[in-house]
């Protein structure tokens, strides 16, 4: 039997496949992967989950258990609107702007659908997450991709793009950006608001899945400071908490936007897992999450710093590397006529899997430069993993 597949599902997908081989990459045990993002499961809250989970039960299993209302849990969107306030000094987000979703990634999902049309103009960094081209790509738009600096998006280039091109969502991810680590500058975001104001029906979706993170550097202030309800907030506790729950939401202070996406989410899925929120919830009650997050965080700044040494103690001369403030990735540049999907396959075939940077690319293809993971590795694995990939680079530099 031959299946009718649709349109939108049996077309070519670039990045959903490499979505598919990192995954995949990571999961096999002889393999040393800085390929995914994955966080390090030492930071997992393992008995503090347990004893949220038994609380839950006892005290409201039969709620826990039950439907529940598409917007989610309401004690976890006080939660969230809190945490705003502390983290980012945004001190009038109200629950009821908040909706949780099923990871963030749901979330990038739902914003297309409910703005764009095939055709419609989105705006994203080049490169931008993969994952999140995947989800626009389902939409059939028009995508304009604009430089991505190393402070953060050229605006100069944003401003010509979105005067001749009508755009009605714009993504971007201001720190420790996903694949680059980069972080965006003060200068740069007071720039993007400035012309972002000038496109009332142009909508920016803020993805921040690391900002809590941050090891070095001053935190900047969220683009909802600048732009208010034309800025929506991404969010989620895969990084923070753990990753198997996939629990993330959007905050939109449109009301016009979020009754829309409400409407959606009770179509796809009625509800993201009411079990899981209540847990979280509790956690978050019984537990502080600061105290959690800071062996989290100074343990993403040794590995990082671990293998920034490493990068410069085994790579040939000519390749450069980004240093994030933050998040989960480095970004490393072979030099001219190295081709990073060239290295990716040399380096997998001795035993280490990275992420060439083409599929974070709206069309650029056959580039030089490869996304590497640093939070979920050993301090050995480290060590050996790039002193391998610095001898599959030199393979490609040979030609060999």
């Amino acid at each position: 039997m031959r299946v009718q597949l649709s349109k939108r599902s049996s077309k070519p997908d670039f990045q959903g496949d490499f979505t598919r081989s990192i995954l995949a990459a990571g999961a096999s045990p002889d393999i040393i992967s800085f390929a995914g993002g994955l966080p390090n499961p030492v930071s997992f809250p393992v008995k503090e989950m347990e004893t949220a989970v038994k609380k839950v039960l006892e005290n409201h299993g039969v709620q826990a258990l039950q439907y529940s209302t598409a917007a989610g849990y309401e004690p976890l969107r006080e939660w969230i609107a809190r945490r705003y306030a502390k983290t980012l000094g945004i001190t009038d987000v109200k629950p009821e702007e908040i909706i949780i979703t099923n990871g963030s990634q749901q979330a990038l999902d739902m914003m297309t659908s409910v703005l764009i049309d095939p055709g419609d103009g989105v705006v994203v960094e080049d490169p931008t997450y993969l994952a999140a081209l995947q989800s626009f790509h389902l939409y059939d738009p028009t995508v304009y991709p604009i430089e991505l600096r190393e402070d953060g998006i050229n605006c100069e280039q944003l401003e010509k793009t979105l005067a001749a091109h009508p755009a009605k969502l714009m993504y971007v991810i201001p720190n420790f950006q996903n694949p680059t680590g980069l972080t965006y500058s003060r200068e740069v975001r007071e720039k993007v608001a400035e012309i972002l104001k000038k496109h009332e029906g142009l909508v920016l979706l803020e993805d921040n899945p690391y900002t809590e993170l941050r090891y070095s550097g001053t935190p900047e202030k969220s683009f909802s400071t600048y732009l208010g309800e034309q800025c929506c907030m991404l969010g989620t506790f895969s990084k923070i908490v753990s990753p198997g729950m996939r629990v993330g939401w959007i905050c939109v202070r449109n009301e016009e936007l979020r009754n829309a996406l409400l409407n959606y989410k009770v179509t796809e899925d009625l509800h993201t897992n009411i079990f899981c929120q209540m847990i979280l919830a509790q956690y978050l009650t019984d537990n502080d999450i600061d105290e959690h997050l800071v062996s989290t965080i100074q343990l993403y700044a040794q590995k990082s710093s671990l293998m920034r040494e490493c990068m410069a103690k085994y790579f040939p001369e000519g390749v450069t590397f980004t240093k994030p403030q933050g998040g989960m990735f480095l970004w490393a540049t072979m030099p001219e006529g190295v081709k990073a999907l060239d290295v990716y396959y040399a380096a997998l075939a001795k035993g280490v899997a990275v992420c060439p940077g083409d599929p974070f690319y709206e069309s650029q293809r056959n580039v030089r430069m490869m996304r590497i993971n640093y939070s979920n590795s050993t301090d050995e694995n480290i060590d050996k993993g790039i002193r391998i990939l610095g001898d599959a680079i030199r393979q490609c530099m040979s030609g060999k």
